[in-house]
């Protein structure tokens, strides 16, 4: 059997999508790496990888044929989810990218997560765009994680539909609402971190000819939740 090794990041964003899919989209796939693993592992589900420039779009081709599995899983070049039809899969993952471009492409194609059952989604910054996206779309937000590898902080919101009015606080909404209630090593680390770079950000801020003072109660209001959930 192909054998295909995943970093740990994609190794728990493969553990986070459902068990019960038929197709699932990586957007933005890095070869297909997360793509054929899921269907070496799972022998009836399909996939699309999807790429927007050339060079990534045939490195996921030539991956594919080197695991054999051009008949389940077909790679497309195009912009985000232009790269599905509605209804297509019930499935989606995008890691690697910022939250605010995540939030953008889900946006930007809406109408093709019609039958969509899960999103996976993997942000290297502003998780909590995701989350407000959440918010607006009536998204329920299932799972959370938070993990290290080499240095870097990741973290990992999984999103479902839902017929349910969906609110969460501001705090929820900045720190992850599942995160607050099952906080990890990484989860302290992060945000010790981030309360020491707010620090200095409001202090330098506060030094400014003409201060911002909007944005420096909003960062000290961000202060108060860490200091609340990290500290206390």
């Amino acid at each position: 059997m192909k054998e295909i090794e995943l970093s740990k990041r994609l190794e728990r964003v493969k553990q986070m999508i459902p068990d019960d899919i038929s197709c699932v989209a990586d957007i933005g796939s890095d070869h297909a790496y997360l793509p054929c693993k899921v269907c070496l592992e799972q022998p009836n589900v399909k996939a699309i990888a999807g790429e927007v420039n050339e060079g990534p779009y045939f490195a996921a081709v030539k991956q594919v044929e080197a695991m054999e599995l051009s008949k389940r899983i077909d790679v497309r070049l195009g912009d985000g989810l232009n790269v599905l039809s509605p209804g297509e899969v019930d499935c989606v993952t995008i890691a690697g990218m910022g939250g605010t471009l995540i939030t953008n492409i889900l946006k930007n194609g809406i109408n093709k997560l019609t039958k969509v059952k899960a999103l996976v989604l993997q942000p290297n910054i502003d998780a909590s765009s995701i989350r407000e996206f959440a918010v607006e779309q009536q998204y329920e937000i299932v799972s959370e994680d938070i993990i290290e590898e080499d240095g870097y902080i990741y973290e990992i919101v999984v999103l479902k539909p839902t017929e349910v009015v969906i609110s969460y606080s501001s705090k929820e909404i900045y720190l992850g609402p599942i995160m607050l209630q099952s906080k990890n090593e990484a989860f302290y680390k992060k945000w010790r971190h981030v309360f020491d770079k707010k620090q200095s950000i409001i202090t330098q801020m506060k030094q400014a000819s003409e201060p911002n003072y909007e944005k420096i109660n909003q960062f000290e209001q961000q202060l108060m939740w860490i200091k609340e959930e990290v500290f206390e």
